[in-house]
């Protein structure tokens, strides 16, 4: 199918004009008008690029693209390699972030929500990018971590007693552990996210509210996998997702 079509039809979906943003939306590197081959990932790593390439992608679809605000806007070492490499092979990159994080079926905060089993009732927050609801039942906070590391493969961060019983949660992929406030203010349980930061630990203990730090790259795994899928399903593409593992 065209590019151009795919494009309308995510940003549609997506409504990436909603957002104030850290980056570009959409499409940010232009390759080739057809697309058949679809490979999605977490992160537009030069690692990622090469797999994909390997892959047979026409175009890649990610949750971290480039051009990120504030930063060196020179086209030089990493961001030059990077950029050469999909100009040679005429491959398009197509990112969406915020817009990823808070789609209400799609997005990477309402599928961690299907991965871990949780209920969803609501959001909050900046751009209502973070989510809040309940588990299926009452469980200590251990038992939580313990699922959570099933869940992800990976072990999680957990700031809380044990033993102290968690039923509401309120979570947000990513670097969303400023929002820990926000989740207190709910009077949720537990706060889950990606990443943790040395406030955050004194500012769980205080409150009482259990803290979990479960990955950046882990937590953000799922909404590129969906919309990659819901864009095959549409247009008929093929489509995979290559994961390059990244521990923060």
């Amino acid at each position: 199918m065209e590019l151009r079509a795919l494009l309308d039809y995510t940003n549609r979906l997506l409504e990436p004009t909603r957002f104030s943003d850290y980056c570009p939306n959409g499409l940010q590197v232009q390759g080739r008008v057809e697309v058949s081959v679809l490979v999605s990932g977490v992160s537009a790593s030069l690692a990622f690029l090469e797999r994909a390439a390997e892959a047979g992608a026409d175009a890649v679809l990610v949750h971290h693209g480039w051009f990120w605000k504030n930063e060196d806007a020179r086209v030089i070492g990493t961001k030059h390699a990077r950029l050469k490499f999909l100009l040679e092979r005429d491959i398009s990159l197509i990112a969406y972030h915020l817009p990823l994080d808070a789609h209400a079926e799609l997005g990477n905060n309402a599928q961690l929500a299907q991965c871990l089993g949780f209920e969803l009732q609501g959001w909050f927050g900046q751009q209502n990018v973070a989510a809040h609801g309940r588990l299926p039942q009452a469980m200590p906070l251990q038992a939580l971590g313990e699922h959570v590391q099933a869940a992800l493969q990976r072990a999680p961060f957990v700031v809380g007693e044990a033993g102290k019983e968690i039923q509401t949660i309120a979570w947000c992929t990513g670097a969303a552990q400023d929002y820990l406030a926000q989740a207190v203010e709910l009077g949720v349980d537990a706060f889950l996210t990606g990443e943790v930061s040395e406030q955050t630990v004194h500012l769980a203990r205080e409150s009482g509210v259990a803290f979990i730090a479960a990955g950046h790259h882990a937590t953000e795994r799922y909404g590129v996998q969906a919309l990659g899928q819901n864009l095959a399903e549409n247009f008929g593409l093929k489509h995979m997702f290559i994961d390059i593992d990244n521990p923060i």
